[in-house]
């Protein structure tokens, strides 16, 4: 949580109190934070850009054990012409020319062992918030300074990712929400699990899959770049519309592999799809048959941070691998987010222990149709985001198989 801060100048961004502010808008360069209209229930949207960053050089592992990644040096993306195999997803070469090459802090610092003072504590340096401190004692703290886009200069991201059009993410959506809305930020879960599925590009090519919980749509256009069809899903007419923007304005990455995005709604408190065509982002009896009769990848980022809301997402899952025509792979992420609480005078994990009393309980599961084979994925695949892969996020695979 943020708290509420005197603004120096109308540019600089304040929050209230009760608003989520996700890690990755907090640390992305001020150039990319760029407001570009009020959604529908008047909070701002901005538009970010998200580097994929290719290297032909190295497969270098990406920081599975906890590094910073908020600058990370990359080459030019081989052209079509030099048959490379450093080439983006859809374009014909296989996934061992996805690679990172890892860089160097800006600050030359090297990472050195915890200090801890007199009483064990561990000894913290805080970072100076100005830049203007003449003799820094750490590395400078990035401030959230949003420019405001005037109507004619909204196509000023489009110019710059002229020429590059396979490196960029585009992708719109809120700096800080109520929790409720979380789901219009973009969250660390969802940059891990868009590695892994650039990493796996033989288990998405030409599958149909389907994303729960999508909010921005970021790991569905991802998907896109391999899959035959991929539905993305979540609730709520001003996220899905956010998120069929989202869709277009990165429809050249998903058209380089011949992928389909369709936005739809799917209410996990429910137990049937909408089909009322008179409801924004409902289903058709055709998308409908072609969901339960093809789809093989189940996957969802950061969507376990309420214990009614995990329930709900595991029973869906359940629900739909019994109702899926084939045997169905599901990848989850999520981050063990650390809390103080009072009720317990002591750091906690509440609702991660929730999500892995969850896993556990959907692997016990014996209704004789199928069985649920859970496993932890290791994150040392390689990272082509810029993001911090913490200890804290893992990815968890549930692979549906019917009982023999």
């Amino acid at each position: 949580m943020v708290q509420l801060a005197p603004a120096a100048a109308m540019d600089e961004v304040t929050f209230r109190s009760d608003t989520v502010l996700s890690d990755v808008h907090l640390y992305t360069p001020n150039h990319r934070h760029l407001m570009v209209r009020l959604n529908s229930v008047g909070q701002p949207v901005f538009l970010s850009q998200f580097k994929l960053l290719w290297s032909q050089d190295s497969w270098t592992d990406s920081g599975a054990k906890g590094g910073s990644h908020r600058d990370v040096h990359t080459k030019e993306p081989p052209s079509a012409e030099t048959g490379s195999t450093g080439s983006p997803p859809g374009s014909g070469h296989g996934n061992e020319g996805f690679s990172l090459q890892a860089g160097t802090d800006t600050t030359g610092q090297e990472v050195a062992e915890a200090q801890l003072d007199e009483d064990g504590d561990l000894d913290v340096v805080r970072r100076p918030r100005a830049a203007s401190d003449s003799n820094p004692a750490g590395p400078l703290r990035d401030k959230v300074h949003p420019m405001i886009l005037a109507q004619e200069e909204d196509d000023v991201l489009g110019e710059e990712a002229q020429g590059s059009l396979h490196d960029i993410i585009r992708i719109e959506h809120t700096m800080a929400t109520p929790l409720e809305d979380v789901g219009k930020q973009v969250w660390r879960g969802a940059l891990l699990l868009a590695d892994y599925i650039l990493f796996r590009q033989d288990l998405f090519r030409g599958c149909t899959a389907l994303e729960l919980g999508a909010g921005t749509g970021l790991a569905s256009i991802i998907a896109a770049t391999m899959a035959r069809t991929v539905y993305c899903t979540d609730v709520g007419a001003d996220l899905l519309s956010m998120c069929q923007r989202n869709i277009a304005l990165n429809s050249h990455l998903a058209a380089t592999g011949g992928g389909i995005v369709k936005v739809k709604e799917l209410d996990w408190l429910k137990d049937d799809l909408c089909t009322d065509p008179e409801a924004p982002f409902s289903w058709s009896q055709e998308e409908i048959s072609d969901l339960y009769d093809h789809t093989t990848i189940l996957f969802a980022a950061e969507v376990f941070y309420d214990d009614d809301l995990t329930d709900a997402v595991f029973k869906t899952l359940s629900r739909l691998a019994h109702r899926l025509k084939n045997a169905c792979t599901a990848i989850l992420s999520v981050e063990k987010r650390l809390n103080f609480t009072l009720r317990h005078l002591d750091v906690t994990c509440e609702a991660y222990d929730h999500f892995r009393s969850c896993l556990h309980a959907l692997e016990q599961l014996a209704d004789g149709k199928l069985r649920f084979v859970v496993e932890p994925v290791e994150a040392s695949f390689p990272q082509l985001l810029v993001y911090e892969r913490l200890q804290q996020l893992e990815l968890w695979k549930i692979i549906a198989e019917p009982v023999t």
